[in-house]
């Protein structure tokens, strides 16, 4: 099932996720779902209240990014078989030098910026076996999950801008709450 994606200015997005409970759902066929809406929209990674729900739970899947390469050098090893699911997850550890990228988000369509994330990121979370996994990650897969467990704590890659970027974007991020973007999947703008 392909979930409508939730626009910016929706409060869901603004809270902080409460953990799952194991049994509560079925987190194979949510994780399934939540795959199925993210390649919908041409993303590479997706969380819960992205989709209206207040539960912490995400998926990545950084292949995409990799397929886009232009040579065998541009492929980013980090990615090679970076498809996941994380349920409750907690960031143990974030550490490495900072380092910027343009990061965009499916609930802010058509808004990107630079963002300083660390290189490498730990995490403990469970897969939809309710099994744990203590990991550390880095590159682009670290920044891919660093952006989705904000979302899980209710913060936006937006919230790490300056002031003067964010006040250049603040019409642009009006109009995404009004309805008023263009964009190429299902949406579920504010009332």
């Amino acid at each position: 099932m392909i979930y409508p994606i939730v626009a910016y200015g929706d409060p869901v997005l603004r809270k902080e996720a409460r953990d799952i409970v194991q049994g509560e759902l079925d987190v194979k066929k949510l994780a399934e779902d939540m795959f199925e809406t993210m390649y919908a929209a041409a993303g590479v990674g997706l969380a819960g209240p992205q989709i209206g729900l207040d539960l912490r739970i995400f998926v990545v899947d950084g292949t995409p990014i990799n397929e886009s390469a232009e040579t065998e050098e541009d492929i980013d090893q980090s990615l090679v078989g970076f498809k996941k699911v994380f349920i409750n997850a907690e960031i143990i550890e974030e550490e490495g030098e900072e380092w910027a990228y343009e990061e965009g988000c499916l609930s802010i369509p058509g808004i990107r910026a630079d963002v300083y994330r660390p290189e490498y990121v730990t995490i403990r979370y469970f897969d939809t076996d309710w099994v744990e996994h203590t990991e550390t990650y880095e590159s682009m897969a670290a920044r891919i999950i660093q952006h989705e467990y904000d979302h899980i704590d209710g913060i936006l890659f937006t919230d790490h801008l300056t002031p003067l970027k964010k006040q250049m974007l603040k019409k642009k991020l009006a109009n995404i709450t009004k309805g008023d973007v263009d964009v190429e999947y299902r949406m579920k703008f504010p009332k």
